[in-house]
């Protein structure tokens, strides 16, 4: 057999026409061009993102976490091109695609809405960079550290050192407390209630010298000190001090109040708790009485 005879049967197997979709006749010509270009567009994709990662790498970039969703956004970008020109050389069009199943395509929406609202929740996440990687951040009550920001969702790490998955839409429709957004400072309170026959100037003096004593603090903003209210048990005080290291709010906390605790116990400072008095009118008072008497 010649080579020409060999090109000739082997184009015409490429021309042999094995069904038809939508009024497209698909050849086997056809379908592996399509499953080529559908090749070359992960291959393509692939080289994207490995070429992303070693200039991270390479530079140091901070906002790995930003770049990893930029890659991924890149890598559906990459991926919607490629599958649309293979669908192309298939002679078949997205919009005579789309206009065939425009029922199937309306119910794939509604039951993609919420990954739609994700998606696009992400990408407003990667531009706005509002949340990244690294920041902690407090959502519904609960203070956590954001570990990963994906195109669909985010993960992150909680205090009680467990790994949540959170959908991106979450956190940009509800309120969020970042405190990490432009800087690291994080105000520290801790309230004490000292009884109402201690000496004020002097319970101020020992919680001031208590602030100014704890070495993790920063110097500026300097340490605050205030008679916060006069309680039912207690005068109230807030001790004010602050720190660069919200994540670990919880154990600073107790530090200062074990700090506050040993310093008005030194001082002889009574800490007051919750009590009441009662007091009886003169005629209940004196049948009391009379009844203890009488019970003796």
């Amino acid at each position: 057999m010649t080579l020409q005879q060999v090109l000739a049967r082997i184009r015409d197997i490429l021309d042999t026409d094995l069904f038809e979709v939508g009024g497209v006749t698909l050849s086997v010509g056809s379908l592996l061009t399509a499953a080529l270009i559908i090749g070359l567009t992960f291959w393509l994709s692939w080289m994207v993102r490995r070429m992303m990662a070693r200039a991270v790498r390479e530079r140091s970039v901070p906002e790995q976490g930003s770049m990893a969703v930029t890659a991924r956004l890149l890598h559906y970008t990459i991926l919607f091109i490629g599958f649309t020109i293979a669908l192309g050389t298939l002679g078949i069009q997205l919009t005579a695609l789309f206009a065939a199943g425009a029922v199937f395509a309306v119910a794939i929406g509604f039951a993609m809405q919420n990954i739609t609202a994700n998606f696009v929740s992400g990408v407003i996440l990667l531009f706005e960079r509002s949340i990244k990687p690294g920041d902690i951040i407090e959502v519904d009550g609960r203070i956590i550290k954001i570990r990963e920001l994906g195109i669909r969702s985010t993960i992150a790490r909680g205090m009680s050192e467990e790994d949540l998955i959170i959908p991106n839409s979450s956190l940009v429709q509800s309120t969020v407390k970042n405190y990490t957004l432009r800087d690291t400072l994080y105000r520290l309170d801790a309230e004490v209630g000292v009884s109402y026959g201690s000496d004020m100037a002097h319970v101020r003096s020992v919680l001031e010298g208590v602030a100014e004593a704890i070495d993790w603090r920063l110097q500026e903003p300097e340490p605050v000190v205030m008679m916060r209210e006069f309680g039912t048990s207690s005068v109230n005080f807030l001790v004010t001090v602050y720190t660069n290291d919200p994540w670990r709010h919880r154990i600073l906390r107790s530090i200062l109040n074990e700090a506050i605790w040993n310093a008005l116990l030194d001082a002889g400072i009574t800490i007051a708790f919750p009590q009441m008095d009662v007091h009886f009118d003169p005629p209940i008072a004196e049948a009391l009485a009379v009844v203890a008497d009488t019970g003796t």
